[in-house]
């Protein structure tokens, strides 16, 4: 841990209500109502070979959240899409992270924010696979989470809004220490969910068994992975999982923007290969990626 580079103290330029900021002096005031009330949202986004895969989509997601949060983006998305070509561009990233926030300001501290101003920023960075190479070949370890996705009437559950990854991160702290890569988070009625950061997929007798995004991110990697497989001619189930299901499956999977498309070797009690199917969606994603949109 000692050498991560600290991300408040790196060379470069921010992206900032409009303007490139140099990288240290883009910073909040501690007042600001999203640290104290979770009025954030925010986006991940990959760039390869210096184009950002899935731009307009993402940008779209993120005025999405900002208005299930009773938010308005001061900028239109066309601006938000421009700052991020542009910052690819100042910051020199072949292949890297981008990410665009947004959040209420300080001129409002208590629970009512009307007055209070949204802010946006978006930063890039080099960021190379989220698990590591190694675990593209033996499959990431997982354990199930006390913690639970919550029901729709319960929170903005379409929303990539900073509050709902409160239960990620102490879910990752809980299983990391145990030598675990990853926790698998159940909802609120006990079905299969999705893990901290990546929607999941279970490959059974040759089809891919996915759950119904109801109170979790349909995922635009979730959403472009099913697409490349029901191209291979895969069938792809949208369904009920339960915990009892992980024991039936031959092969599984994560997707995310981070995750990528993500071997899992083991959940729990239950033990995987790194099978044929998901080898062949890695592949066609990486080959996706690196083709554009």
């Amino acid at each position: 841990m000692a050498d991560l580079i600290p991300f408040d103290d790196r060379d470069g330029v921010i992206w900032l209500d409009g303007e490139m900021v140099p990288w240290r002096d883009a910073n909040v005031h501690v007042l600001s109502h999203a640290l104290h009330y979770a009025s954030c949202v925010f986006e991940g986004e990959r760039a390869y070979s210096r184009r950002i895969f899935k731009l307009s989509e993402h940008t779209a997601r993120l005025f999405e959240s900002a208005a299930l949060l009773d938010m308005t983006i001061p900028f239109t998305p066309a601006e938000i899409d421009a700052a991020c070509n542009e910052l690819i561009v100042r910051q020199d990233i072949t292949d890297g992270y981008v990410r665009p926030v947004a959040w209420r300001g300080a001129e409002m501290m208590g629970v009512s924010a009307q007055a209070a101003k949204t802010h946006v920023a978006i930063a890039t960075w080099p960021w190379p696979n989220l698990f590591g190479d190694d675990r593209l070949e033996s499959g990431i370890r997982m354990k199930t989470s006390k913690w639970r996705r919550p029901a729709p009437d319960t929170a903005p559950v379409k929303a990539k809004a900073a509050g709902l990854y409160m239960i990620c991160t102490l879910s990752r702290h809980a299983v990391e220490p145990e030598g675990y890569d990853d926790a698998l988070m159940l909802d609120w009625r006990g079905q299969v969910a999705e893990s901290t950061g990546a929607n999941i997929f279970l490959v059974q007798n040759g089809e891919i068994h996915t759950p119904t995004p109801d109170c979790f991110l349909d995922g635009i990697t979730r959403r472009t992975v099913m697409d490349l497989a029901r191209k291979r001619g895969y069938k792809v189930i949208e369904r009920v999982i339960m915990p009892e299901d992980l024991g039936h499956a031959d092969e599984v999977f994560l997707t995310g923007t981070a995750a990528e498309v993500t071997p899992v070797g083991e959940i729990d009690e239950h033990n995987y290969q790194v099978g044929p199917i998901t080898r062949q969606l890695m592949d066609d994603y990486e080959a996706a990626v690196r083709a554009g949109d």
